[in-house]
């Protein structure tokens, strides 16, 4: 049943795929990085499911509630381009709530790995942050730990892999995909 399975990419979204404005519950503060469609749509190419994981405890926090989240959610799609992005999971707990979806807990990779057929083993996590990497470890994927925003200051002994922006993981990942 195992080879059933598609991998995936699971990515961060803030820091990772757009710029990190903290708390972004406003499609207009909205910054997708350049040449994160194109790299997205080489793995989208090459088989890879796309899903989005995100914490936003933004919303746990009361700085903007779900329909601005989804707002935001929707801008993030149209500048990538449609059909690049699977599924968005996200988190809208606060640190101080106990749950088992917010990262580092795998809750949300499990449940997309579980929805969309996934193979783990053979999936990435991509993140900025030391909690990106540690999500996908318990999850059981791979990981890369971006050079951007926070991931400058993350431990860089954790990830399977370090890269300076979104398109360098993905040349890492295509690079090594007929290991």
């Amino acid at each position: 049943m195992a080879e059933a399975l598609s991998p995936a990419i699971f990515i961060d979204r803030d820091g990772t795929v757009m710029r990190d404005v903290d708390y972004c519950g406003d499609p207009k503060k909205v910054e997708v990085f350049e040449g994160a469609a194109a790299a997205l749509g080489q793995l989208k190419a090459r088989g890879y499911k796309i899903i989005l994981i995100t914490n936003q405890s933004g919303i746990g926090r009361g700085y903007f509630d779900e329909p601005a989240y989804r707002e935001v959610e929707k801008e993030v799609v149209r500048q990538l381009g449609a059909g690049l992005i699977d599924a968005t999971y996200f988190c809208p707990h606060s640190p101080e709530q106990t749950c088992a979806c917010r990262k580092p807990a795998p809750g949300m990779v499990l449940q997309a790995a579980q929805d969309h057929a996934i193979h783990l083993a053979r999936s990435y996590f991509i993140g900025d942050k030391d909690s990106d990497v540690e999500c996908g470890q318990r999850a059981g994927t791979k990981t890369i730990l971006l050079g951007t925003d926070y991931g400058k200051s993350a431990k860089q002994d954790a990830p399977d892999a370090v890269a300076g922006d979104l398109p360098a993981a993905v040349r890492f990942i295509l690079d090594r995909a007929n290991d």
